[in-house]
C-alpha cells in the first residue's frame, strides 16, 4: 500500500509476515474458528513482543514507533493482518493503548504497558446496542460517592469474551467520557454474538449497576478530542486491513484466471474477464491511494483528517465488497466451497465495510459536516 518504506519499516513488515506465516497461517486460523476466544494468548503475547501494540505510545512515555510515525507503522501491520485474515484484538488493543497514553494517570500508564506487552487483553466498547456510534449516549455514568455507577449497553464489542479490561465509552450528565472497567466486574454481562467473520469474535456487553472508582475515568469528562482521534485511527487501521484483504483477493483471482482453463484457453484470456479484472485492479489501486492519504492525514493530525477518513472509509468499504464479490464470481464453483480460502476473505471484507460505520454512513457524515 505504501510506495516507499524505510529499511526499518520494511524489516518491521517482513518480521510480521514471517511471524504470521510461522505461527498463524490460514490452516491455524481455520483451527481457531471453533475456539471460544478465536485466538491463543500465547500467540498474542508473541505478537506483543514484536511491538504490534506499542507503536502508538509516545516517546515521552518511553515508547516510540519504528519510524516515529506511529499511525503509519501500525497501519503496516494492519495491512498484513488483512492479507492473512488474522484473528485477535489488534485494532481494539491499539485503540485502548492510545487512549491510556493520553491520560495523566500513572496507573493508566502501567495498564497501558501491560496491554502493550500482551499481559492484559483490552477492548474498546464504543458502539450502541445496534453497533452504531453514539458517543457514549447508550451508557450512563452517575456519580456515586468517590466513584461512578455505570448502566447501559455496548454493542459490537470486539473480543469482549476474552478481554480482561473494557474501555467503555459512556456519558456523565450528557458529556462523553471513557472508563476502564474490569471485564469480570460485578454487573458486567458479556453475551456473544453470531457474526459473519469466522475469525473474529464480537459480543454485546451489558452494564447493570457496575461500580467503579474515580480512577477508572480515562481523561477528562466532555473532552471529545481523544475520542475523535481514536475514531480516526480506528478507521484508517481498518482501511489498511481491508487493503490487505482485497490485495489478496485480486492477486489470487488473477492467478486463478491464468491457471483455470475453459474450452482449451485460460479463462483470463477471455475479453469479458479481462475487462472485469482491469476494473478491479483500478478499484484496488484507488482504494490504496485513498487509504494512504487518510493514514498520512491522521498521522499529521491536520484539519483535513476527518474528511480524509470519511472519504477513505466509504470508498475502501465499497471497493472491498465489490472486489470480493467479483472474485467469487470469477472463481466460479470452487469459490463457493468451504475448503477454498476465498470465503474467509469475503467474510472479512464485508464485515470490515460495516465495522466502524457503513460507506453510506461515512458519506452522510461528510455531507452533514459541510452542510450539504
Amino acid at each position: 500500500m505504501f510506495l516507499e518504506l524505510s529499511n526499518d519499516q520494511q524489516l518491521f513488515r517482513e518480521t510480521a509476515v514471517r511471524f504470521i506465516e510461522t505461527k498463524s497461517p490460514l490452516t491455524q486460523v481455520r483451527s481457531w474458528h471453533s475456539d471460544p476466544a478465536g485466538y491463543h494468548r500465547e500467540w498474542l503475547a508473541k505478537a506483543a513482543e514484536l511491538g504490534w501494540f506499542a507503536q502508538l505510545i509516545p516517546e515521552s512515555l518511553g515508547g516510540g514507533s519504528i519510524s516515529g510515525h506511529g499511525v503509519v507503522d501500525t497501519s503496516i501491520i494492519a495491512l498484513e493482518l488483512g492479507r492473512f485474515v488474522q484473528p485477535g484484538p489488534f485494532l481494539s488493543m491499539n485503540l485502548v493503548v492510545f487512549a491510556l497514553a493520553q491520560s495523566t494517570s500513572e496507573a493508566h500508564h502501567d495498564t497501558m504497558w501491560a496491554i502493550a506487552g500482551g499481559e492484559i487483553v483490552a477492548t474498546w466498547a464504543w458502539a450502541d446496542a445496534d453497533g452504531n456510534r453514539d458517543k457514549g449516549a447508550g451508557v450512563h455514568a452517575s456519580k456515586s460517592g468517590d466513584g461512578f455507577v455505570l448502566n447501559g449497553v455496548r454493542g459490537l464489542v470486539q473480543d469482549a469474551q476474552s478481554a480482561d479490561m473494557l474501555l467503555v465509552v459512556a456519558n456523565v450528565d450528557g458529556a462523553p467520557a471513557q472508563f476502564l472497567v474490569p471485564a469480570n466486574a460485578q454487573g458486567v454481562t458479556v453475551s456473544p454474538l453470531q457474526t459473519l467473520d469466522l475469525s473474529r469474535r464480537f459480543a454485546e456487553v451489558s452494564l447493570d449497576g457496575v461500580q467503579i472508582s474515580a480512577d477508572a475515568l480515562v481523561g477528562e469528562t466532555g473532552d471529545t478530542s481523544v475520542l475523535e482521534r481514536q475514531w480516526q485511527i480506528a478507521n484508517v487501521l481498518l482501511c489498511a486491513e481491508s487493503i490487505g484483504v482485497i490485495d489478496w483477493l485480486f492477486d489470487n483471482t488473477v492467478e486463478y484466471s491464468k491457471a483455470r482453463t475453459a474450452f482449451g484457453r485460460p479463462i483470463g484470456s477471455y475479453q469479458s474477464l479481462k475487462h472485469i479484472m482491469a476494473d478491479l485492479g483500478l478499484y484496488v489501486e484507488l482504494a490504496k491511494a485513498g487509504a494512504v492519504a487518510a493514514v498520512e492525514s491522521v498521522q499529521s493530525g491536520g484539519e483535513e483528517a476527518q474528511d480524509a477518513v470519511a472519504m477513505a472509509a466509504s470508498f475502501v468499504g465499497d471497493a472491498a465488497v465489490l472486489v470480493s464479490q467479483e472474485a467469487l464470481q470469477i472463481h466460479g464453483g470452487i469459490g463457493y466451497t468451504w475448503e477454498h480460502d476465498l470465503h474467509l476473505f469475503l467474510r472479512r471484507a464485508r464485515a470490515n465495510s460495516l465495522m466502524f460505520g457503513s460507506p453510506t454512513w461515512h458519506r452522510e457524515q461528510l455531507v452533514a459536516q459541510h452542510g450539504l
